[in-house]
Parts: C-alpha cells; structure tokens; sequence
C-alpha cells in the first residue's frame, strides 16, 4: 500500500497539471468602423468554465466576458468559447458571445444595446497550463438594426488556468 501511495504521489507531481477552467486578462486596441468614433485601448476579461465538450484536440465551454474602453464604452457577453490543439503548447482560440454594449460617447453607437462579440485567436500553452494568445475580436448587432458599424480589436490575452 505504502509503494502505491509513493508511486501515486509521484506521478501526479510530474504529470502535466489539467486546468478546467480559465480566467483570461487581455489588454488591446479597438478601431471603430464608424468614421465620427473614438478608437482607443480597452482591457478585457474573461472567464471560461470547465469544457462541456471535449474530442481529442477540440474543447467547447461557456464563457463570460467584459470589456471595458478607455472612454467607459463597455461590453458584457455570454456564450461559447472553443479550443482547438495543434500540438502540445500552440492552439486556435475562437468565441462567440453576445451581450450588450453601452456606450459613454454617443459618437460609439453601434447601432443597438444587443451586440455580439466574435473572437479568433492564437495562444501558445506554458507547461503550467497558463498561457498567451494574440486575438482579434469583433462586436457587431448582426443586422438587428440599420445601423450596424461594428468595432474591430486585437488584444494581447493572459490565461491563468485553475
């Protein structure tokens, strides 16, 4: 009993950890499409809970996010984050989340309360589990009203898994 408890021990110490879950600390530049908007810098965060689905190099979770604009325009979302491995360390990150955004400068109306936040990225993993990414996002209404600018950005993203 004593070596199957040594051996045990020893193998979760030098097992790479499993992380199910994710907070991600991003911090960008977002470029409105609407000629009268501000761009400006926006920090992001987000939280990803334990996959749902997991198939070989594929995981899909549901997400919460919130961004926030230099200017106090602000994003709040919901939705589905996936994962896709390309090997040990580097993997494509996408998301889509809808929400509501609010504007504190009139000029950065995206046409209504309802958008969604589109995401595509790529991240490479640290043996810990966190990691880096680079991603672009998109936040538009989906045509749910005649007016529909969007707002692009790319973000620089920490996540600390858990």
């Amino acid at each position: 009993m004593k070596h199957l408890a040594v051996a045990l021990s020893l193998a979760m110490s030098t097992a790479a950890p499993l992380h199910a879950q994710s907070l991600i600390l991003g911090l960008g530049y977002a470029d409105f499409e609407f000629a009268d908007s501000s761009d400006q810098a926006l920090a992001s965060i987000e939280y990803q809970h334990a996959p749902f689905h997991q198939r070989e190099r594929f995981s899909a979770a549901f997400a919460g996010a919130a961004s926030i604009h230099a200017n106090g325009d602000v994003h709040l979302g919901v939705g589905i984050a996936a994962e896709y491995k390309l090997n040990q360390h580097w993997f494509i990150e996408a998301s889509v989340l809808p929400g509501a955004f609010i504007e504190a400068d009139s000029n950065n109306d995206l046409g209504s309360k309802f958008e969604v936040r589109s995401l595509l990225g790529l991240g490479y993993r640290f043996e810990r589990g966190d990691a880096l990414s680079l991603a672009i996002t998109h936040k538009s209404n989906a045509s749910v009203s005649s007016f529909n600018p969007g707002v692009n950005a790319v973000l620089l993203r920490y996540h600390v898994a858990f």
